[in-house]
């Protein structure tokens, strides 16, 4: 009995990578989240129970501003 051809191995381009993750660029679009962050600035994900605690970000920032307030300052070592 003859093998059915269309069992064959996927094809992979030129970089070795399957057709299936190939990313077209001309469909991508700008980030529409990106204007809500400042240079400079960093995300960071909170866990759900401390979320429902710190609600905004000026709370999260003046907690954080005071625990730094406690914390020894680095000395620069040259």
């Amino acid at each position: 009995m003859k093998r059915n051809q269309s069992h064959s191995k996927p094809k992979r381009g030129v970089n070795g990578l399957k057709s299936e993750y190939r990313f077209d660029y001309r469909k991508a679009r700008p980030n529409r989240f990106a204007s809500r962050y400042r240079i400079g600035s960093r995300v960071v994900i909170l866990d759900p129970d401390i979320a429902r605690t710190f609600t905004t970000q000026e709370s999260v920032n003046s907690v954080l501003r005071a625990l730094l307030e406690t914390m020894p300052r680095k000395t620069s070592a040259k």
